[in-house]
């Protein structure tokens, strides 16, 4: 099973002005929330570690995770706001973010209400985005995280929302210390760009990977995922698509990569030791497939496996 964990919120989805106002159209959002939907509608365990609002965005939420098969097993239920992300798309599809998440749900779980150990049958834990740089929850993830090291494949996505947390070089900071406890760190050209302005991605790529994670990729939109694999770099196609908007198409990319090495009985401290360059380029490519998939949908709509493997071989 692979445990998500992070926020998980409201995307308003605000339209085009009409006479009486903006139209506009709630669904459900959060990076880390989108990567476990993604993974249970791949047919893979997961469970999501989160805390959500007692109002009724945290029980549509919650509805949704249960409609993706996605275990609520470590779901905590709290008083407090759902956060609100106002999303508008630009011409060419690319979402724009307003945040309103002052003492939200998703960002109360403290260290305190972590789960004291976890079965053996969690095998990997995925995290990232805002969870990481706001509190209490960048402190619990921080501790989770530090002492399961080891036991089990660790993922980072830091999908940096500068709206959120603030100040870039103490979200750097911590993102850097974390991966130094990670397997996998994947990561979009964008994040990059924010987090080391000016530098090219394989040098930041290869520096991330002396942190200590052994695979580190970063997605480029429709250049496709370029991976730093030991002293490989590794370049993919994207699938050209017509794109609605690219809404969750990082996540679920990191969703269909974690998918796709679970399946593969990859995704364990014993299998990851074991990958090599052609397990990677497969990975890479069932991802990207993923990804291209929820770009030609409105929102965070991730693929079923079917659907990913039935759109590669109608393009192989």
């Amino acid at each position: 099973m692979i445990l998500v964990c992070g926020e998980a919120l409201i995307d308003l989805f605000v339209g085009a002005p009409s006479p009486v106002g903006l139209s506009a159209e709630a669904v459900a959002g959060g990076s880390p929330f989108n990567v476990a939907i993604g993974i249970g509608r791949l047919g893979r365990p997961a469970a999501f570690l989160s805390t959500l609002s007692e109002d009724t965005f945290g029980s549509f939420l919650a509805s949704r995770l249960a409609d993706a098969g996605v275990s609520a097993s470590y779901l905590l239920r709290c008083p407090n706001p759902t956060t609100l992300s106002v999303v508008a798309t630009t011409p060419s599809g690319e979402p724009q973010y307003s945040f309103y998440a002052p003492d939200s749900a998703d960002r109360a779980l403290a260290p305190e209400r972590l789960p004291p150990q976890l079965p053996p049958d969690v095998n990997a834990i995925a995290a990232g985005s805002y969870a990481l740089g706001v509190q209490p929850i960048a402190s619990a993830i921080e501790t989770l995280i530090r002492r399961e090291a080891g036991s089990r494949v660790i993922s980072l996505d830091p999908n940096v929302r500068p709206r959120v947390v603030g100040d870039l070089a103490i979200y750097r900071e911590r993102f850097e210390r974390l991966m130094g406890y990670a397997d996998i760190v994947k990561a979009s050209d964008e994040d990059v760009g924010l987090l080391y302005p000016g530098q090219d991605l394989v040098p930041v790529a290869r520096t991330w990977l002396q942190y200590g994670p052994k695979l580190v990729v970063v997605t480029r939109g429709a250049q496709g995922p370029l991976c730093v694999f030991g002293p490989s770099v590794i370049e993919r196609p994207a699938p050209r698509v017509d794109v609605v908007d690219t809404v969750g198409a990082g996540d679920t990319f990191h969703a269909g990569l974690l998918a796709w090495l679970d399946a593969n009985e990859l995704l364990t401290p014993q299998g990851f030791a074991g990958l090599n360059e052609a397990h990677v380029t497969a990975g890479l490519d069932f991802a990207a497939a993923a990804a291209a998939i929820v770009c030609t949908r409105r929102g965070a709509n991730p693929p079923t496996w079917e659907e990913v493997t039935r759109f590669m071989a109608e393009r192989a």
